[in-house]
């Protein structure tokens, strides 16, 4: 159920409104738009008199949501969430492009390539720290050292941090250095690890599972919303399909669909996507003409010696020339490419 009042509703009206929710044992969820506040209730609504609502102050009118996932879908917020970094920002008409490498892998590494992509404009870095890998065998990362590493980056650099969170044992650790908390995959129906997350102060990027619909995303992003962090980045990064030309099947059906069914910003992974790193170009730049708010994009210094997934990574030459392209083409698409 949806609660519609004007925007400039007086401070006492939003909160007896929020007040008479609870009452109902429901959670209340205040969304702000650009013209009009919502309120958000989940929670069992048997009890709740619509026509109640109606009678309250400032309140314009009272709206059932359809969908499954209800604080996530265009029906809760008719407007484009936008997340505001200080600086950069997702959601609206500027692209936001995150790259770095699949790993952190030595002090040395991080730093140089780091460097590397601060001097093209890149505001922020991923890198893992933990890496939940197909086989217990595989490089697993530096773990806290490398929480370490990427806090001195964001310290000495400047950039944003963008990094995985393995489970909830780790999630605090990884709060406290990353601008970007990112649910991986293999995590995106960890449910008691999306609402650990969703109680944080802190801006998610849930990434859409290997055999996952849109609907299943939408709902693990509704877990996060749920505990009120409203700041999620949906990212579309492929899907296991009967094809084995390429590592994944990139989806780009994904994009306009949740576009047109959620509110949230959606960005492209096209090097999980193809996991071939000479096909990452022209599936980024497929992404953005297919409308997505951003690209995340592994960028290794040398790809060839990487410890994890250096076949899928573009050297910084490749990915320069990637970005020239990507500026080009953005203004096409109403969108921009702030490298400044």
């Amino acid at each position: 159920m949806l609660i519609m009042m004007d925007l400039n509703s007086p401070r006492a009206d939003i909160e007896a409104v929020k007040k008479r929710v609870v009452s109902f044992g429901c959670t209340a969820h205040e969304i702000p738009g650009a013209i009009k506040l919502a309120i958000g209730i989940t929670g069992p609504m048997e009890a709740i008199n619509k026509d109640e609502f109606l009678l309250m102050k400032s309140v314009e009118d009272v709206v059932r949501v359809t969908k499954k996932f209800k604080l996530v879908s265009r029906e809760m917020k008719n407007d484009n969430t936008i997340i505001d970094f200080g600086g950069a920002k997702i959601g609206g008409n500027e692209l936001l492009i995150i790259a770095g490498p699949c790993a952190v892998e030595s002090r040395e590494q991080i730093f140089e390539i780091a460097g590397i992509l601060k001097e093209m404009g890149i505001k922020f870095l991923r890198a893992g720290a933990y890496k939940p890998r197909s086989s217990p065998y595989s490089f697993q990362g530096l773990k806290e050292k490398g929480l370490e590493y990427l806090a001195d980056v964001k310290k000495e650099l400047g950039l944003k941090i963008v990094t995985e969170a393995l489970n909830s044992s780790t999630l605090n650790q990884v709060a406290e250095v990353t601008d970007i908390i990112q649910i991986g995959a293999r995590n995106m129906q960890n449910f008691s690890l999306l609402e650990e997350a969703g109680k944080l102060n802190k801006p998610v990027l849930l990434k859409r599972g290997l055999s996952a619909t849109v609907e299943e995303l939408l709902l693990s992003a509704e877990y996060i919303a749920s505990q009120k962090n409203y700041n999620i980045i949906l990212c579309e990064r492929g899907i296991r399909t009967f094809e084995t030309a390429t590592r994944n099947t990139l989806d780009l059906n994904a994009v306009p669909v949740i576009k047109k069914n959620s509110h949230l910003p959606v960005i492209v992974d096209p090097s999980h996507g193809v996991g071939i790193n000479d096909k990452v170009p022209p599936m980024a730049l497929a992404s953005v003409a297919a409308g997505a708010d951003g690209l995340i994009i592994e960028v290794h210094q040398n790809p060839k010696e990487a410890l994890s997934d250096g076949y899928q990574s573009l050297d910084p030459k490749t990915f320069k020339n990637l970005l020239t392209k990507i500026k080009e083409l953005a203004p096409i698409v109403d969108k921009e490419l702030n490298l400044k």
